[in-house]
């Protein structure tokens, strides 16, 4: 049986896109053929896609690197690149990724939720896009951008309609293994039970049955939600079930009385997530069989005995119950737009980055760095000792603000600057200067012919 992993890192890298090309037309009897260097094609985005048929992250284990398609350079003629495959990466439901800081990105709890995880690279233009009335012949054309590249944890919470909370021995497995065909490992000693097992639970008649995910959640302990014997762990697989089931030992062998076994997993939960004491619960006493005073116990829903039957359809019909009325609260939740996460146990939260701007921030040698997408890409030429192409830079810098990023960030005369691959020395423009202090725009550039 393959193993149970609920923690994994992914690497995922965009596909490169393709360069655009220099190329003139060329054909008998046009004596000046102008530029018709194609476009580069765009890199292949990664996805990471919730799917259903997805039950653990144990491919991520081993093979963690994931890579969309890299779009093909241009040609000739105007022909484009084609663009790169996206790739779709398959993750269970109730995926969390995270930034490896611990930032959450994206919450993955519904079937056929996505997330792009790495954006593939623009393709570069060919030089027939620097065609213009002052530049006729236009001899360089745009690189490749890379991809995006990034390491993410991913995090698996089960997403189940009922999760079995309680001590170690308490009858979990028992019971689970009792109403589904769920076959986990039983056995009379604490702690046998160490990953979660999903059952699933048909009630009702056939035709008008209900079908029911149940969690065995592996037991706890007191102080689980700091992490004793892994509780932390354990109890995230809780988080999203609809429904809890207290199951308490009524023939506990190591003494503790069923009000101390409720009062320290109420306390656990509380800790963990506080939103986990307002969920719908049943407090079930097992192994009624075992216990001769279990009919006189305080407290409890109902008593059962995993082993003669006793209490079991009783069970199952509450929790149909209350896992029907959960999902009716889930979706009139969803109808108004209300995220279900927490209260109702559904939907989805994606966080979004900021759009990238134009950073300058200073080295430890002194020099001082450029940083942003639209940058980095102006100065992605093919050839920057061509006069055509210094000046298209140097008015491309302009519009983006670059040279007042600059003034703001302190930068003088003869200080080195970096932006991509190129590096310059920086001479100040008196009147990009004098815009930055003012916080207005530069004045524009006179154009038109030389006379």
């Amino acid at each position: 049986m393959a193993a149970f992993v609920d923690e994994a890192q992914i690497h995922v890298k965009g596909g490169d896109g393709g360069a655009g090309v220099v190329s003139f037309r060329r054909e008998p009897y046009v004596t000046k053929g102008g530029p018709d260097g194609g476009d580069g094609g765009r890199g292949g985005d990664v996805w990471l896609v919730a799917d259903p048929n997805q039950a653990t992250l144990l491919g991520f284990r081993d093979h963690p690197y994931r890579r969309g398609g890299d779009g093909k350079h241009g040609a000739g003629k105007n022909r484009h690149g084609a663009r790169g495959a996206d790739l779709q990466v398959p993750v269970p439901v109730g995926t969390t990724v995270r930034h490896l800081d611990g930032t959450v990105l994206a919450d993955l709890a519904g079937s056929g939720d996505r997330w792009l995880a790495a954006r593939g690279g623009r393709g570069g233009r060919g030089n027939a896009r620097f065609l213009t009335n002052a530049r006729r012949a236009p001899a360089f054309a745009e690189q490749a951008e890379p991809g995006e590249e990034a390491w993410y944890d991913l995090e698996l919470k089960l997403v189940a309609d009922v999760a079995l909370v309680g001590f170690p021995n308490a009858g979990k497995s028992t019971l689970i293994s009792r109403i589904s065909a769920a076959k986990p490992k039983i056995a009379d000693y604490p702690f046998t039970t160490l990953q979660p097992h999903l059952g699933v639970v048909r009630v009702g008649r056939p035709g008008d049955e209900i079908e029911l995910v149940v969690a065995d959640i592996p037991g706890l302990v007191e102080g689980a939600a700091d992490g004793r014997g892994l509780g932390d762990r354990f109890l995230r697989h809780a988080e999203r079930a609809r429904v809890l089931v207290l199951l308490l030992d009524l023939a506990s062998t190591e003494g503790h009385s069923p009000a101390w076994q409720r009062q320290v997993l109420d306390q656990e939960l509380q800790r963990y997530r506080p939103e986990l004491a307002r969920r719908p619960r049943l407090v079930v006493g097992t192994k009624a069989d075992a216990a001769a005073d279990a009919a006189t116990v305080d407290g409890l829903d109902l008593v059962l005995s995993s082993h003669t039957g006793q209490g079991v359809a009783e069970l199952l019909g509450r929790l149909a119950g209350l896992v029907s009325d959960a999902r009716a609260a889930a979706e009139e939740a969803a109808a108004v737009g209300v995220g279900a996460i927490e209260e109702a146990g559904g939907g989805v939260v994606i966080h979004r980055p900021l759009p990238e701007g134009v950073e300058v921030l200073r080295n430890d040698d002194g020099s001082w760095q450029v940083q942003g997408r639209a940058a980095r890409r102006a100065v992605a030429l093919s050839d920057l000792t061509d006069d055509d192409a210094v000046a298209y830079v140097q008015g491309r810098l302009q519009r983006l603000g670059v040279e007042r990023a600059l003034v703001r960030a302190g930068v003088r005369d003869g200080d080195t600057v970096h932006l991509g691959q190129l590096t310059f020395t920086y001479h100040r423009d008196e009147a990009a200067a004098e815009a930055a202090e003012s916080g207005k725009r530069p004045p524009a550039r006179p154009r038109g012919r030389r006379r």
